[in-house]
């Protein structure tokens, strides 16, 4: 049975392995998982569960009938699934074990309008002989033919605030009773963020 939950960064620390190995992990914060709606074969054209958690002040009458009455869920996240949901099925971390491999998905931080070197690890130019004006420079960007700029072209923009997942990180620790899990290494956004995780 595939395992799916939603929640929220906490940020990150470092934990101690009894051999005195450091380990460092990413705290996500598991607020109650609710099944909001499954999705058939039949009806939707494929097999998919749509899961609520976080709590929000003020809903539409559309968002509160499309939850059920369930509860005041702030955000909904979809994961196609094949196994067997019942819209009201609550997913909480015991179901996760230690030890397993996890795929993390995202928001990455937004870090604005960046250069090459920056967005793209360009070495720039040389930095002697009177290069100083052009040093961060992207260079030439394109030829004679085909006379317009390439698709795919590595240039200055905008950087980052797109979704990322990071796979093969594992579960360090699972505290049921505060709600935590302790993942290995980073995890995209910043704190505070939505994250979403998936056992592979």
């Amino acid at each position: 049975m595939a395992k799916y939950i939603i929640g929220t960064k906490v940020g990150m620390t470092q934990m101690f392995k009894e051999d005195g190995t450091v380990v460092p992990v990413t705290i996500v914060k598991i607020e109650p998982n609710v099944v909001v709606q499954v999705k058939t074969k039949e009806n939707d054209g494929y097999q998919a569960i749509q899961i609520g958690t976080g709590t929000k002040k003020k809903l539409t009458k559309p968002e509160k009938g499309h939850r059920k009455n369930l509860g005041n869920f702030a955000i909904l996240k979809e994961f196609k699934s094949a196994d067997e949901f019942k819209v009201g099925d609550t997913i909480d971390i015991s179901s996760f074990i230690e030890g397993e491999t996890v795929k993390v998905s995202g928001m990455s931080k937004g870090k604005g309008f960046q250069g090459v070197v920056k967005r793209h690890g360009f070495h720039g130019m040389p930095a002697s002989h009177g290069a100083h004006s052009v040093l961060r420079h992207a260079g030439s960007i394109g030829q004679r033919f085909p006379q317009h700029t390439l698709k795919g072209m590595r240039m200055a923009g905008r950087m980052g605030g797109v979704n990322k997942s990071i796979r093969g990180l594992k579960i360090v620790k699972v505290d049921v009773e505060n709600g935590l899990l302790a993942v290995s290494g980073a995890v995209p956004g910043n704190n505070k963020s939505v994250v979403e995780i998936q056992v592979q």
